[in-house]
């Protein structure tokens, strides 16, 4: 047994005694209570789920393990002369429950390069593929042509027993996380520079390798990516891409079967696109002011103009956070220690003092704080990599460390098919003719 799947092992067996024993104590106590709107409003803030690797809090934000994104540059190694965490010490961490050390971050790169070999068919799967499908479709085909290595299925069907389905989907998780910057940058420069690849460098991290293989070879890039991944890594489980791979998992489907569907979740506007359409309305702000330098008057015209014609701003707001996002906030400091002359970045934080009060003076937003979406598309054309399409690919690569990380935790927790009940709208109205003595006009 590999050094990680053990440490995950021995933590998993304990949790796993410490959940039986409190589902025989107070399984049949309430956890919450569901009301009519959240039923008809997409189960907003139904406590329904475990999700062991991450929490989302609304004033705190997200905590990985118990630690905050602060704490997390803080603590987790870094590369050689760098300063950002490596999002190799990040999946430790939501695995196995601890802080890292070096050595067994060191450890873990090392097994994603002996993991990350490709086989040819999954490269000629996206080759059938028109040059300009959307990267996103790319990936999704790109994972599921891999779903033919699987080991979860592969022993499934040799009759593995339940007390080893945990083992077969980490190594399936630890393969497929090996593999997809690969896959990731493969599909970039296919579709962005004409199929010329950058060959692997293995003496580089998971996110370093990444950012040389889509063909970048500053050094500040490779640490904003180490960034980029670290806190795009996971947002507790309620988010679309989150739970689909929790929902699809939890009928033994493989990992690549369950990540492959979360890519589709988080290919849809109303999920991980979000980045291109902040940073499309950035520089159509900047293009209709004519100016790459706009004062915090012109700034707050052009929100005011937006709002007024019935559209929102994108990058602020979130459906859970009350407060400036942490991951927003960690980028804004790597800029100020980075890049703090640039152009795009200084509007974007311009915007930051602008648009919470304007927001708040309206009175009909939970949360006028910019989200993580808000920051990261200056980032990213600031180094050069302008290709909006792709940015969900960069969200997909970093999400696949939390949401596989939680499916190992839902296999050795043995948690069962989600089926939640469903009900008709004339249910609805017949419940509460009952409950309330409301009546409805026939």
């Amino acid at each position: 047994m590999d050094l990680l799947k053990q440490e995950f092992y021995n933590k998993a067996q304990a949790l796993a005694k410490e959940v039986k024993e409190l589902l025989k104590e107070h399984g049949n106590k309430k956890l919450d209570e569901v009301s009519i709107e959240q039923a008809y409003g997409g189960m907003r803030d139904i406590t329904s789920m475990i999700w062991e690797p991450s929490l989302l809090d609304a004033e705190e934000g997200i905590r990985f393990r118990g630690y905050s994104i602060p704490e997390l540059r803080e603590k987790l190694p870094t590369a050689p002369g760098g300063k950002e965490p490596l999002p190799e010490g990040l999946f430790w961490l939501m695995l196995a429950g601890e802080i890292p050390t070096k050595e067994q971050v060191k450890w873990l790169t090392e097994a994603w390069v002996r993991r990350a070999n490709i086989p040819e068919h999954v490269f000629r799967a996206i080759d059938a593929l028109p040059a300009d499908t959307h990267p996103m479709t790319q990936l999704s085909v790109g994972v599921m042509a891999m779903q033919s290595t699987s080991v979860f299925a592969q022993r499934y069907i040799s009759g593995m027993n339940k007390s080893e389905y945990w083992d077969a989907t980490y190594e399936d998780t630890m393969t497929l996380i090996a593999r997809l910057p690969r896959v990731a940058a493969y599909i970039f420069r296919r579709v962005y520079h004409n199929g010329e690849q950058v060959l692997p460098d293995i003496s580089l991290d998971w996110g370093g390798n990444f950012t040389h293989m889509l063909g970048f070879k500053d050094e500040g890039f490779r640490e904003y990516m180490r960034l980029f991944l670290t806190i795009h890594a996971d947002h507790e489980g309620g988010n679309a891409s989150a739970h689909t791979t929790h929902l699809v998992g939890s009928t033994l489907s493989d990992p690549y079967l369950s990540f492959s569907a979360a890519m589709n979740a988080l290919a849809g506007p109303l999920h991980g696109l979000a980045n291109q359409e902040v940073i499309r309305w950035v520089q159509k702000m900047i293009e209709t002011l004519g100016t790459t330098k706009p004062t915090r008057e012109q700034i707050s015209e052009y929100v005011k103009s937006t709002l007024a014609s019935g559209r929102v701003i994108p990058g602020y707001g979130h459906a859970v956070l009350r407060k400036p996002d942490p991951r927003f906030m960690a980028q804004r400091q790597f800029c100020e220690d980075n890049i703090p002359d640039s152009d795009l970045v200084k509007v974007v934080w311009k915007i930051f003092d602008v648009v919470p009060p304007i927001l708040t003076s309206l009175g009909k937003v939970k949360n006028p704080w910019p989200n993580v979406d808000a920051h990261s598309g200056a980032v990213l054309i600031h180094y050069g990599l302008k290709e909006y399409n792709f940015y969900t690919v960069l969200f997909g690569v970093s999400r696949a460390l939390g949401v596989l990380a939680a499916q190992c935790w839902s296999r050795v927790l043995g948690l069962p098919l989600e089926r939640p009940k469903s009900v008709t709208t004339d249910w609805v109205k017949e419940y509460l003719t009952k409950e309330y003595s409301v009546t409805f006009e026939s």
